[in-house]
């Protein structure tokens, strides 16, 4: 039987192993056979957490996400997230180091499972961070470096629109895209990505696709066809462009050109479908950037240029600002 002395020179034990910095009462987790040191929480989402972790056999970073399945549904999707990133590889898109499940989601027993994914570590954090940061020090990106940017990002969500069938992302932002220490731009985050291309025949179906989009596509991010889907209609990949559009903005005034109107209170579903973006007068940046965002933040879908039109357009534009160097 363990006595009161017992435990309190347990305590005692613990206590100091802690402030000398004991590494071996930090928790750790296993991931397809390779253990790793958890460090710290860096980032919580609606469907999962994010955590710093260490591989200590090589003192090499690495971040886990783990996402907490309640149903089998849940369970499937996680999945179908691991699968996506091993079958669209690019260098502007995050690569998956390894995966593992650990339980059994049953909503009927009231179980839950845990989907591991180990990535890359990126130090510089993301774009949403650069942004925030740039807009404390009014430090913009130059035209050169914005483009630049820009165009990796176009690259990654590329390869999804190019994939067979078409894949879209869906929830294009700053917050979901990292940045290498030379600034090299890795689309990440593949939870809510989904087949392109849909027909709508009816309400029911109609209704899905919005109750997904509000769960799963970031307000100030999300385009009009999005907020208020028709009973019959066609979506496509176009949806990504928009978003890429309030990417553009964002990247050039330091913020969605919705999250003023989201910021107030007011309806964003509201402003997005009556849409006539404004280019601030302070703006330092060229017309051809300007005219780039307006193509991309067409309310009417069909109106966008497809992505292999928005990388000529951002390449022509970055050629054009080369040139003026």
């Amino acid at each position: 039987m363990i006595s009161a002395m017992d435990i309190l020179n347990y305590r005692h034990v613990v206590e100091r192993l802690t402030s000398m910095g004991c590494v071996c009462l930090k928790p750790s987790v296993t991931v397809d056979g390779v253990k790793y040191r958890i460090k710290r929480q860096i980032a919580e989402g609606g469907f999962s957490t994010v955590d710093l972790i260490e591989d200590p056999r090589t003192g090499k970073l690495f971040a886990l996400k783990r996402i907490t399945c309640h149903s089998i549904e849940d369970q499937n999707l996680a999945r179908k997230e691991i699968q996506l990133h091993y079958d669209l590889t690019h260098r502007n898109l995050l690569p998956l180091v390894r995966s593992a499940t650990h339980g059994s989601a049953d909503i009927v027993h009231n179980t839950t499972s845990d989907v591991l994914l180990v990535f890359p570590y990126f130090s510089r954090g993301t774009l949403q961070q650069e942004l925030e940061k740039r807009a404390a020090r009014k430090d913009a990106f130059t035209e050169e470096c914005l483009l630049n940017i820009f165009l990796g990002i176009c690259e990654a969500v590329s390869v999804m629109h190019s994939a067979n069938p078409p894949i879209a992302h869906r929830d294009i932002k700053p917050h979901n895209v990292l940045l290498d220490r030379d600034l090299t731009p890795v689309l990440m985050d593949l939870g809510s990505a989904a087949p392109a291309r849909m027909s709508v025949s009816n309400m029911k179906e109609a209704q899905y696709l919005q109750d997904t989009a509000a769960e799963r596509c970031s307000m100030p991010y999300r385009p009009p066809e999005l907020f208020s889907v028709s009973s019959k209609c066609d979506i496509d990949e176009r949806t990504d462009i928009w978003s890429l559009g309030c990417l553009l903005y964002a990247m050039c005034f330091y913020q969605s050109p919705f999250d003023a109107v989201l910021n107030r209170g007011d309806s964003v579903a509201l402003a997005v479908q009556n849409s006539n973006i404004a280019i601030p007068n302070h703006s330092t940046y060229s017309d051809h950037i300007h005219h780039l965002i307006r193509d991309l933040t067409n309310v009417d879908m069909s109106f966008r240029p497809n992505i292999k039109t928005v990388i000529e357009k951002t390449t022509a534009a970055l050629d054009l600002s080369l040139g003026s160097v």
